[in-house]
């Protein structure tokens, strides 16, 4: 069992497991209950799930924030419950007049900024109720489309002509079952996703991940240390009189460039706190880290 640390991991999730079960996991290796994940994959997706441990989990947020990355396969002709191959099969239809002009096209249409309705299996909440709560009652709601962004979504054929390699590259909030599901109705036919891979968060990537295995054996090398995690946002440093109002969560004298959030770091470059732009124009702390 690992020592209490603060940081974050980025774990390959296994197939089977819920984003909770690989939390369950990792307070049991890393033996401390302060610990939570950043952006819900699905049980029957695989990939990038980042998790934060003790302190870090203050942080996840920012990271949930990010933009995220996938491939999966698109499955032309069969609609499901849930618009992934977890469901139960509700439509289908012949898929053989489809062409790629048409699956590429309906593609280009889904990327960019969009609107995008929640699936019915989802974790949103609509009226107070989760969706998946509802949908496992039989009921069906009407459901607010949501901006998102999508900035990549390729399509690539495979050796059945039913099925279609998808790239996917989005804000977070996007569910990429309601873009294949998507695709099926602009060219006239039902369709699901299967074999989701999230392979990328920010810069975090799947080549980097670590299974739960590998976690087992060396806990303590897997972990990101706060700065590190959230590298992607610019940095501040403070030292001498200038670190007491930080570890005190007062407003920062300095008045940077650009739109933040601000990593606060110290002389050694640990993270003290994260700094945001109130609505006074002033920064402000968001999470304060360091000790006070």
């Amino acid at each position: 069992m690992a020592a209490v640390t603060d940081g974050v991991v980025v774990v390959d999730k296994p197939s089977g497991w819920t984003s909770h079960d690989v939390v369950a996991r990792c307070r049991r290796i890393f033996g401390q209950r302060r610990v939570g994940h950043a952006g819900t994959l699905d049980p029957g997706a695989t990939g990038v799930l980042l998790v934060g441990l003790g302190r870090a989990t203050r942080l996840l947020r920012f990271l949930t924030e990010l933009p995220k990355s996938y491939t999966a396969e698109l499955v032309l002709g069969v609609g499901t419950t849930t618009l992934d191959d977890d469901g139960e099969v509700v439509a289908t239809a012949d898929p053989s007049g489809v062409t790629a002009a048409q699956l590429r096209a309906a593609a280009a249409r889904l990327t960019g900024d969009i609107l995008q309705v929640p699936p019915m299996v989802s974790a949103v909440h609509v009226g107070g109720r989760r969706l998946h709560e509802l949908a496992r009652e039989g009921k069906e709601v009407d459901r607010p489309a949501r901006p998102v962004r999508v900035d990549r979504f390729a399509l690539a054929p495979t050796d059945d002509p039913a099925v279609w390699g998808m790239a996917v590259t989005c804000s977070s909030g996007t569910y990429v079952r309601v873009l294949a599901a998507d695709v099926g109705a602009a060219v006239g036919v039902p369709a699901h996703l299967r074999r989701l891979r999230r392979t990328a968060v920010g810069p975090f990537r799947a080549e980097l991940a670590w299974p739960l295995e590998r976690l087992e054996a060396d806990p303590e090398g897997a972990v990101v240390a706060p700065a590190d995690a959230l590298a992607v946002y610019p940095a501040l440093t403070v030292d001498g009189d200038e670190v007491a109002p930080v570890t005190h969560g007062r407003p920062l004298a300095r008045q940077p460039e650009g739109d933040g959030p601000w990593r606060v770091l110290d002389a050694a470059g640990g993270l003290l706190a994260v700094y945001e732009r109130a609505a006074d124009g002033r920064l402000r702390p968001s999470v304060v880290l360091a000790s006070q």
